[in-house]
């Protein structure tokens, strides 16, 4: 199988481009600044904001599968525009398109989502995720659009490297009424292949088991790593509380890959 990882460079993308080429496919990945560098895997840089360049790409890769992992969260047009970008060079060679949106399509209010909930989004990147969302579902119905929370892995993650930040400088909090359901990127990567390897099309939702405050995850992250919890600061949103649990009960029964949650992949050993 011939796979394109869009976003090949990103923190997830690139483990999806490393799973890819464990698994014996062949990998293409684009890079918006920093170039891919896993050996066998074709670099393109690509910038998604642009639709002729976004085509030509795909097009000259002409892969089985696009796993589209390029965001930016304070770019609506590479979150909502790239998004449709992508999806229409995949129909349009005939690909198979498994799309990463997030959690935060949802406001937090009901605790609890499923699959078929309907998107309520209440920040600019949720906003521009539920367009991406809509559009990528119209153009390629035969997707995957896979909802995903806080991605988190063995010490390099933007969450891991803000703990140890604030441990060191507490110049923050780590939020007491914010609820997620944090994922190991490994994991993540792998359930994203489980999907493409499917018939299976629409919404799913991947993430980690346990649902945990930010400081929750906070102090697990320290403990693994050695710091001591007590230093980390610790409150209240000023924007209230919110608590989002997706609900992957209905996808689970689909991967082969194991969701763990996060109070076991960040145990300490």
């Amino acid at each position: 199988m011939k796979v394109l990882v869009v976003g090949g460079s990103g923190y997830l993308g690139a483990e999806v481009v490393r799973r890819s080429v464990a698994a014996g496919h062949r990998v293409a990945a684009t890079y918006r600044t920093a170039r891919v560098e896993v050996p066998g895997v074709s670099g393109y840089a690509l910038d998604v904001r642009d639709r002729a360049q976004v085509a030509d790409t795909v097009a000259a890769v002409r892969p089985d599968v696009v796993v589209n992992a390029a965001y930016r969260k304070d770019d609506w047009v590479s979150c909502a525009d790239g998004a449709a970008y992508v999806a229409l060079a995949a129909v349009a060679v005939g690909a198979r398109l498994v799309h990463v949106s997030s959690d935060a399509v949802f406001a937090g209010t009901a605790g609890r989502y499923a699959e078929a909930a309907v998107p309520d989004p209440v920040t600019p990147y949720g906003a521009a995720k539920a367009a991406a969302e809509t559009a990528v579902r119209a153009v390629a119905p035969h997707a995957v659009v896979a909802r995903t929370s806080l991605i988190v892995g063995d010490g390099d993650s933007v969450h891991e490297r803000r703990v140890h930040e604030l441990a060191a400088r507490p110049d923050g909090v780590l939020f007491t009424d914010v609820v997620r359901c944090p994922v190991h990127v490994g994991d993540l990567a792998g359930a994203l292949l489980d999907l493409a390897g499917t018939d299976r099309t629409g919404i799913h939702h991947l993430a980690g088991g346990d649902a945990l405050t930010r400081y929750e995850l906070g102090v697990l992250i320290a403990r693994r790593d050695g710091l001591d919890p007590a230093a980390l600061p610790s409150g209240p949103r000023a924007g209230g509380p919110s608590d989002i649990r997706l609900d992957c009960a209905a996808t689970r029964r689909h991967l082969r890959t194991e969701l763990r949650g996060a109070r076991t992949f960040l145990a300490v050993r």
